[in-house]
């Protein structure tokens, strides 16, 4: 006669099988993830970049088509600051891009070489002024193709 009251475990195979499929799971899952943070990051630097668009655009019209600041080294007022546009009420605070961690607005040499700035980079915001318009770039980040520099 079997005895009834003995325990069932589960075998070392059963646990092995769990392990592995569990290990299968977390690789598809993984990357997913961390794409995802990746593309939450895109998303809020474009919507940053409009918005900043749009509040130095809003400026000239109120000002009859100037830029914030006649001075090319800081077209914003203050050199490394968002200056009039935030003084002014045009941003309620300096913008925060979250690819490279800053908010401090600096000059670029070209579109080119602010979009390719490297995570991390000391300036968060970048600008190329010309005679005829004042572009702003999100370190890092290539809006046209809508990709971070590390990828």
């Amino acid at each position: 006669m079997l005895n009834r009251s003995a325990r069932r475990a589960f075998t070392l195979v059963e646990i092995l099988i769990v392990v592995v499929i569990l290990g299968i799971l977390a690789a598809i899952v993984i990357p997913h993830a961390s794409n995802a943070s990746q593309e939450a990051i895109k998303s809020a630097l474009r919507r940053d970049l409009q918005v900043v668009s749009e509040q130095i655009e809003i400026y000239r019209v109120q000002n009859a088509g100037r830029m914030p600041s006649a001075d090319p080294t800081a077209p914003f007022g203050a050199s490394g600051s968002w200056g009039v546009l935030v003084s002014q009420g045009y941003l309620s605070e300096p913008p925060f891009n979250q690819f490279t961690g800053g908010m401090v607005l600096g000059p670029a040499s070209t579109a080119a070489s602010a979009m390719a700035a490297p995570r991390g980079h000391p300036v968060g915001w970048q600008y190329v002024l010309t005679t005829t318009r004042l572009d702003v770039y999100a370190s890092g980040y290539d809006a046209v193709n809508n990709r971070l520099s590390n990828e």
